[in-house]
């Protein structure tokens, strides 16, 4: 199958595989796992934070980073389109006991947006404003510019507020960027990343920020279920994600725009190539009376998995296991259900 509905499709390398078997291991709630802590140091190393730790998910690694940040009672800024919103159950008001006051700016949150959001601590009415919450790269495929995000962090940090980045898919902008992780993650205070987007790990993400935040954050891991124990057959795919995976991310971005190309180049279909920055290309239908049910069944039957489409459009995602071919391919069995 040319599975295209995620990048987290990905299944783990021959390497990973060999890996997790002859991973040493501990008990990593004892902090006694070596593979894991190499891990951590790793993730810490390459985000430039001191410290980092292992957890199951990016959700997971999110709502630790809220949780740590915060006291119940306050607020926290966010894009209307972020992940922390729209795809977390609202895990900021269940788990942190946050509210939150929503950006609806299209690429990312400016620091305008910061300064007219932040609440006059003042004001008895208002909950105080204690965290920003940053995305890079964004889930529309684009990639926010480091400029414009300084000068938010920036704003933040001048009315005393902490910021972190759902950084999902770091290594993503980093590459789209042309600079390190480290870079992109380099003005926030905390930021996460998932493994197992485009990485191949099977499992898992790592969030990284001072030493102080970490150790907080280990605690409230435990309290949301996360201690693992010997998780170091699952932090030995991590290694290599991060030491070996990374560095392909432009071919996934290379497809991606092929895919778009092509796709651009059918009757009927309208994509912005200008807006694949990372893996994803999203695009509409505009013909009339297009059967859309009928067309994610007409690709599966002919050996192409995707989504359905989502506030009208599709998102289709290049990964480790899709080939330039075989977006080639996709794209041409699009055309063929599109004339049919």
């Amino acid at each position: 199958m040319i599975d295209l509905r995620s990048d987290t499709v990905t299944r783990p390398t021959r390497a990973m595989r060999e890996a997790m078997m002859m991973a040493p291991v501990g008990d990593d709630v004892y902090g006694d796992d070596p593979t894991v802590n190499r891990l951590e140091t790793l993730a810490a190393q390459v985000t430039g934070k001191e410290a980092a730790l292992f957890v199951c998910s990016g959700t997971m690694g999110n709502q630790l980073a809220i949780m740590s940040h915060t006291r119940p009672g306050q607020e926290m800024i966010a894009s209307a389109h972020s992940h922390v919103i729209v795809h977390e159950q609202g895990g900021h008001a269940r788990l942190s006991h946050l509210s939150a006051a929503l950006v609806n700016e299209p690429h990312g949150v400016s620091a305008a947006a910061v300064r007219a959001l932040f609440r006059d601590p003042q004001d008895l009415h208002a909950p105080r404003t204690g965290l920003l919450c940053l995305e890079n790269a964004l889930g529309d495929g684009t990639v926010v510019p480091l400029g414009k995000i300084r000068d938010a962090v920036d704003a933040a940090h001048e009315l005393g507020m902490k910021v972190h980045m759902d950084g999902a898919r770091l290594f993503n902008a980093a590459a789209a960027l042309g600079v390190p992780a480290c870079e992109v993650a380099k003005e926030v205070d905390s930021v996460m990343f998932c493994l197992s987007k485009g990485l191949c790990a099977p499992v898992g993400s790592m969030l990284c920020g001072t030493g102080e935040f970490i150790a907080l954050a280990r605690r409230n891991r435990k309290v949301l279920g996360g201690g693992m124990r010997q998780a170091g057959v699952l932090a030995a795919c991590g290694l290599l994600a991060i030491n070996d995976m990374t560095a392909r991310l432009g071919e996934d971005h290379r497809n991606a725009k092929a895919l778009a190309a092509a796709l651009a180049d059918i009757p009927g279909i309208r994509v912005d190539q200008d807006n694949v920055h990372i893996n994803m290309v999203f695009f509409e239908v505009t013909k009339p009376g297009f059967d859309h049910q009928g067309f994610v069944g007409f690709l599966m039957g002919r050996g192409v998995l995707v989504n359905g489409q989502s506030g009208g459009q599709y998102r289709f995602v290049t990964h480790h296991d899709v080939s330039r071919a075989q977006v080639i391919t996709a794209a041409e069995l699009v055309r063929d259900f599109l004339a049919g």
